[in-house]
């Protein structure tokens, strides 16, 4: 039977501890994460997987940092890298892990890496610092980089600008690093697009917008080398009786990709859907997560379970999950946990078998 750890990246400052990776043995009957160690590193905005499975990468104050997962799923420190900026909020690899992609929030920023065969961050391969106002609004005025992702086909990078209401597509040069812009996918103004998945064939791409509480789905070709983006949903993550000042904040897949999970802070709830073959959401529930600001939420791997990330009221909460009938029921006390971010269930090593993402 697969086992799992997950993992769980969190802000240190204003905390009496250093720990900004918190890791937990998971037990997937009882739907709870159980301590098995923790990482000492500063403000762990994000953090990500590498593809093959076998590093680490979490964003710090200075910059980002390099793990190796040994095989009980504990990281072990390898290097730090400077981003040259301000410290990032989303990082991820391309499908080949030659490259580290950062985002940055506060600074507009985006950053290239490369990576070392053994995983390790090397030098900045690509700078762009973005430019430009956007609507004269508290959080969306200039530009917030929130999100950065490569196509599942690893020929272009997906960058969320929530401050500028639009995602802006580049073309990865595989041999240097760098990036052109070939493409923008334009959102309504003052709408925020934050977080950007794919399907598991790559062909739908979904976009949640923070501040208008929604998911825009998206096909996607290439069609003479160039990248094609054609809407086809727009859905909410909010019931028509919300709490006012909602902000939708996490998009995850389960890790069959059947279930695209989303939340929301203010009206503290959590959002599934089934993704069906066309690429359409069909919302099976919209219930709270008993939790204030639930930052990030995920499906258990079975399905059964789901965890909700409160950074607010510090702590997780956890539900058992009946996808058919649509209802969450909490089946644990809460697990206290300091400002907490983002949370990765990680597969195992089995026989030193290393499962990578998909």
């Amino acid at each position: 039977m697969e086992k799992y750890v997950a993992y769980i990246s969190a802000y240190t400052s204003g905390s009496k501890e250093n720990h900004g990776i918190k890791v937990y043995d998971v037990d997937m009957e009882r739907g709870i994460l159980i301590p098995k160690g923790d990482v000492v590193i500063t403000n762990s905005s994000y953090a990500t997987v590498s593809r093959n499975g076998r590093y680490l990468y979490s964003i710090t104050d200075f910059g980002v940092e390099s793990f190796k997962i040994e095989e009980d799923g504990m990281p072990t420190l390898m290097n730090k890298a400077s981003i040259n900026g301000m410290r990032g909020c989303y990082l991820s690899t391309d499908f080949e892990d030659r490259f580290l992609f950062c985002g940055g929030y506060h600074d507009g920023k985006l950053t290239v890496l490369k990576l070392g065969e053994d995983g390790t961050v090397g030098e900045i391969a690509e700078e762009i610092f973005h430019k430009g106002l956007g609507s004269v609004a508290e959080r969306n005025f200039r530009p917030h980089i929130n999100c950065v992702k490569m196509t599942k086909d690893n020929k272009y990078l997906l960058e969320a600008d929530l401050g500028m209401d639009h995602v802006n597509v580049y073309r990865l040069d595989h041999a240097t690093g760098k990036l052109k812009m070939v493409d923008v996918i334009r959102s309504e103004q003052e709408s925020g697009p934050r977080h950007i998945k794919f399907s598991l064939n790559g062909k739908f791409v979904y976009i949640v917008h923070e501040l208008k509480n929604y998911i825009d789905v998206y096909t996607y070709n290439e069609i003479r080398d160039m990248p094609v983006f054609e809407k086809i949903q727009k859905i909410s993550t909010l019931n028509p009786d919300h709490a006012s000042a909602s902000a939708a904040s996490a998009l995850t897949f389960s890790e069959d990709y059947h279930y695209l999970v989303s939340s929301n802070a203010g009206d503290n709830s959590v959002a599934i859907y089934e993704a069906e073959k066309d690429g359409m959401l069909r919302k099976i529930l919209i219930l709270p997560t008993a939790g204030e600001y639930p930052k990030d939420a995920a499906l258990f791997p079975d399905n059964r379970h789901l965890v909700s990330v409160n950074q607010d009221s510090n702590n997780m909460t956890f539900f058992t999950v009946n996808l058919e009938k649509g209802y969450l029921v909490m089946c644990a006390k809460p697990l206290e946990v300091d400002q907490p971010n983002t949370i990765i269930f990680y597969r195992l090593p089995e026989n030193g078998e290393y499962f990578g993402k998909k």
